[in-house]
């Protein structure tokens, strides 16, 4: 049976290279996992006052990801957190108050930078948040991705089979922690 598996980008920018990342990923994926992205760039900011009555677009981003078996969080580094959209998602995401859709999700985050230490410090700022959620994360292997253009193209293609090898590595767990969470706590 394929998993669905929502993702999320962290970054608002058509040309964002976690947009790129996302690409690879999914094309070294397992077969079983069927992905679908869960667009963030409508949401308004967060604010409790629209609790009892949520935007179409919060309630969206809610309906996709409780239709997903899973949650792949792509995310570049900000000011060594996580980008304020991001962040926001997953606020509508959480609330209101007993209506967390993230509750026992199972969860992988990754992210790119140009940067040596590729979005370290934001990855540990959204493990926060989602374990505040009770996100199912997957902790190991963690993945810190330096980003080369000329390693990690658009259309999906990783050109350096090192890295190609760890990527396909990266998601196999992702794809054996997904069914570990599956098997203890079924979604709905």
């Amino acid at each position: 049976m394929a998993r669905k598996v929502g993702y999320i980008v962290g970054s608002l920018s058509k040309d964002s290279i976690n947009r790129v990342l996302s690409a690879c990923l999914i094309a070294v994926a397992p077969d079983d996992l069927d992905f679908t992205e869960i667009p963030i760039g409508d949401l308004p900011l967060y604010n409790r006052d629209l609790d009892g009555d949520y935007p179409a677009s919060a309630t969206a981003l809610k309906d996709a990801i409780n239709a997903s078996d899973a949650i792949l969080f792509i995310t570049p580094e900000y000011n060594r957190s996580i980008p304020g959209p991001l962040k926001n998602a997953i606020d509508w995401a959480s609330r209101p108050w007993g209506q967390n859709s993230f509750d026992h999700m199972p969860a992988g985050v990754i992210g790119a930078s140009v940067g040596a230490i590729g979005t370290a410090v934001g990855q540990q700022t959204l493990r926060l948040c989602l374990s505040f959620c009770n996100a199912r994360q997957m902790t190991a292997p963690e993945a810190y991705i330096q980003f080369d253009p000329e390693v990690y193209l658009a259309s999906g293609e990783v050109t350096d089979e090192t890295s190609k090898e760890f990527l396909t590595s990266y998601m196999q767990e992702f794809r054996d922690h997904v069914e570990r969470v599956l098997t203890v706590l079924p979604r709905n």
